[in-house]
């Protein structure tokens, strides 16, 4: 027994759509508004962040920071910088620069950049670095607050990403980022020395981590609100649905089921619908439609089974219908492309064959044709061209097997039933066939649609077939070696 489908209400699907589309104009309005004051505020810190950075490095001496960065990077004060971050000692650095004449303006710096951070709410940390030329691996601090060591002053670090392959006047945009200080809005301005060169850059970061606490909290509370405006949204959009549209169609539907016309019988008797339905929409019109059908139907059987004249006239429809069922039944069995036979008759024809073998036994072949590069034909020239291709093909194989039904059973692939005249000259047939195939795919004068080609595998019915589909299955078997041979001598589409 067929298994029936489960009914899906129209119902269902209304408060499906209904349910999914409120739920999504409401979420999709929270995530916009979520997105655009994120993006107000990134946008607010990453120009913070460059004003800050880029009004710190008006306030630092570029030349000072020129004759620093000679001292850092020499041998001498590498080697006391180690010593110093060994023994956690800074008077040794202190020691040496003051030795250097530069002490009180690094100390003048520091506590610049102190008095900075302690005054600017918001600002996390101000670092003076010395950035290398644009395939630096590694940068060197300068100048740091006073919380941190002085010998951090000339250390090397491994160059951030957003700086490698970087020239100081093209430094990156204000970026936000999540690493091992936590969020920060970061931003980089170059520091000039009196005759233009670019010495350091200052960075300034903004604490970022309360502002993405703040988000995501930001983001529970849309969403929990979206929820809620969307379940007091459909709670009245049910009301109104179930009221103006379900109800109806259900009340309709139970009507219709009692609808039974019979012969002489009136509207009531045979269950026309009758409601009360006033609205003035598409479910009254289809009301109306109904409602005319079925009266137009009781009166119908009545005049079938009360005039002479009108079953004369059923008798010839049927007639009618008979033979116009009987011409697409014709039309079943042909491809509507190329004019031949078409898989359904092909399987039909099988079956007639096998029965005729098994009843009173006869010899036949098969013959496979799989056309190539049909695909490359579509893809580069258009169905247009694939359908020619295809026909021109087809063509080829009816020539060459006048006297055999020519079956197209997939879209590139033909089969060949050869009984009588054709099967006693199979093979002559065959190669003359693949021959042609060959000569017409190595044309150069004309377009590639037209050079047709196809591979082509024969195999006879033995002795101890049972069904025509092992005869099949070596004639493609044969086939498929004839197309390796084909990619061998070809290679890839020409």
């Amino acid at each position: 027994m067929k298994k029936e489908n489960k009914r899906f209400s129209i119902k269902t699907k209304m408060y499906i759509f209904v349910v999914l589309t409120v739920l999504a104009v409401a979420l999709g309005t929270s995530m916009l508004a979520f997105f655009i004051s994120a993006g107000q505020i990134d946008s607010y810190y990453k120009q913070a962040a460059s004003d800050n950075a880029r009004n710190f490095a008006s306030m630092v001496d570029g030349d000072f920071l020129a004759e620093l960065r000679t001292a850092a990077e020499s041998e001498e004060f590498q080697q006391l910088r180690e010593k110093a971050e060994e023994e956690d000692d800074e008077q040794i650095i202190e020691d040496h620069l003051r030795e250097q004449g530069l002490w009180e303006k690094y100390s003048e710096t520091r506590s610049a950049i102190t008095n900075y951070l302690s005054n600017m709410d918001g600002v996390k940390y101000i670092y003076i670095v010395a950035h290398g030329d644009k395939n630096a691996e590694y940068d060197m601090y300068l100048v740091d607050d006073e919380e941190s060591p002085i010998y951090g002053t000339g250390y090397y670090e491994l160059r951030e990403a957003e700086f490698k392959g970087t020239d100081l006047e093209k430094l990156p945009e204000p970026t936000i980022s999540n690493g091992d200080w936590g969020w920060l809005c970061s931003d980089f301005k170059p520091v000039y020395t009196s005759d233009g060169k670019c010495v350091a850059i200052i960075g300034c970061d903004f604490d970022m981590n309360d502002i993405m606490k703040e988000r995501r909290h930001m983001l529970i509370y849309l969403i929990l609100g979206s929820l809620l405006f969307t379940a007091v949204v459909l709670s009245g959009a049910m009301l109104f649905i179930n009221k103006v549209v379900v109800k109806p169609l259900d009340t309709m539907t139970g009507e219709i089921k009692k609808f039974k016309p019979a012969v002489n019988t009136d509207y009531k008797q045979s269950g026309v619908i009758d409601l009360d339905i006033k609205s003035h929409d598409e479910i009254a019109e289809i009301y109306a439609v109904i409602r005319t059908m079925q009266q137009n139907t009781v009166d119908h059987i009545n005049e079938l089974y009360t005039l002479q004249e009108d079953k004369v006239k059923a008798q010839q429809d049927i007639e009618a219908k008979d033979r116009q069922i009987g011409k697409l039944s014709i039309e079943t069995y042909k491809d509507a492309l190329t004019g031949v036979n078409n898989k359904s008759a092909y399987i039909k024809k099988t079956e007639e064959l096998e029965r005729k073998v098994a009843e009173e036994g006869c010899d036949f072949a098969i013959v496979i044709a799989d056309m190539n590069n049909l695909k490359h034909i579509n893809d580069e020239y258009g169905h247009k061209a694939g359908d020619a291709y295809i026909k021109g093909c087809c063509s080829m194989i009816c020539e060459a097997y006048k006297h055999s039904p020519v079956f197209r059973i997939g879209g590139d692939e033909f089969a060949v039933i050869l009984i009588g005249t054709d099967y006693d000259n199979r093979k002559q047939i065959t190669e003359n066939l693949k021959k042609s195939f060959e000569k017409t795919y190595a044309q150069t004068d004309v377009d590639p649609w037209l050079k047709y080609s196809a591979a082509v595998g024969i195999a006879e019915k033995a002795s101890d077939d049972t069904t025509v589909d092992f005869v099949f299955k070596r004639a493609d078997k044969a086939m498929y070696e004839h197309k390796m041979e084909f990619k061998k001598k070809y290679g890839g589409y020409r």
